[in-house]
């Protein structure tokens, strides 16, 4: 009995001896790893995301709708003068048609 008395004592003499080395080795407080910085940074960059996101959307919908506007415009105009051309011509064919009946 003795003898397990004094080798438990060995033991935890060895443990208390060796455990302020052990723990001078860690850190004292939890460092972030630089892999996984952690929720609230994962918070922010989903903000920053969502907001670049968003930016790129707004801009895309201006340049579509630059782009059918300007589209719009061309067209009408573009019809306009087949229009404007159209009814000249006919107003003139019938013109001539009126002073030279067949």
């Amino acid at each position: 009995m003795r003898m397990k008395r004094q080798l438990s004592a060995l033991l935890l003499a060895g443990a208390l001896v060796c455990a302020p080395g052990l723990a001078s080795s860690q850190p004292l407080a939890p460092t972030q790893d630089p892999q996984n910085p952690g929720p609230k940074q994962d918070m922010k960059n989903a903000g920053h995301e969502a907001k670049n996101a968003a930016k790129d959307v707004g801009h895309g919908t201006k340049e579509g709708t630059k782009k059918a506007y300007h589209s719009t415009k061309r067209g009408t105009k573009k019809a306009w003068r087949k229009t404007k051309s159209t009814v000249k011509g006919g107003a003139e064919g019938a013109k001539q048609g009126a002073q030279q009946p067949q």
